[in-house]
């Protein structure tokens, strides 16, 4: 069994990024990634957003506020991250900016992605590019299967024609990807957030990716 230390800064990225559909896990992975680097952890503020209920529930008819929250916080977020921070050495986070784009490409109509655009360009934000970018991949099925298992009531709107449109739009992105390094993670028979040997196998393969695009596509140590 591997053992898991926090790894240097000269060794390691420094901004660490996870991304990756509803339901697949980024968050959790951000933290336990974030408590084993001693990392300063950078969290999206869904539980925030009080138009996010509403447009699981109602669909495009809150899509538009539940945007431009988003769109806000994490523009408010990204401008603090590129504040210089000596003491912190190391960053994780839940999060691509790119991906408030592609939230809005796939939930606002024409005109309120023009009006979205609008917005984004006044803000003009200009996010950092991270050392690492860890793509979590999984099955529709696994995902619908996660968000049931976590029993949020705000999810429930949740249906699986979205969640296929949200993993292809993920997977469009990601396949385009070109800004750093980049792993992508097969993650429907894994848990590196619960299964302390998934986490490991992951970890060695994040000391590992230092450039380029790398696939890391494992058999759950529970089916080893």
């Amino acid at each position: 069994m591997v053992s898991v230390q926090p790894i240097s800064s000269n060794k390691t990225s420094r901004y660490i990024v996870v991304e990756g559909p509803i339901g697949v896990g980024k968050t959790a992975l951000a933290r336990r990634l974030a408590e084993t680097l001693s990392a300063d952890l950078v969290l999206e503020e869904d539980k925030e957003n009080p138009f996010l209920e509403r447009f699981y529930v109602e669909g495009k008819s809150a899509a538009l506020p539940a945007q431009m929250f988003f769109l806000f916080s994490r523009a408010r977020q990204i401008e603090a991250l590129r504040q210089p921070d000596l003491f912190a050495s190391v960053r994780v986070a839940d999060y691509l900016y790119a991906k408030d784009r592609l939230f809005a490409e796939l939930n606002l109509d024409s005109d309120e992605l023009m009006l979205y655009e609008q917005i984004a360009q006044k803000l003009a934000v200009e996010p950092p590019i991270p050392d690492l970018v860890i793509y979590l991949q999984a099955s529709v099925d696994t995902l619908l299967e996660r968000i049931a298992g976590r029993g949020r009531d705000f999810e429930r709107g949740l249906n699986r024609r979205y969640l296929e449109r949200l993993a292809d739009a993920y997977a469009r992105y990601f396949h385009a990807y070109d800004e750093g390094p980049l792993l992508i993670v097969n993650a429907t028979q894994i848990d590196p957030v619960n299964n302390t040997a998934d986490f490991e196998r992951l970890f060695e393969q994040i000391e590992k990716t230092t450039g380029g695009r790398h696939f890391f596509n494992p058999v759950s140590a529970a089916f080893a």
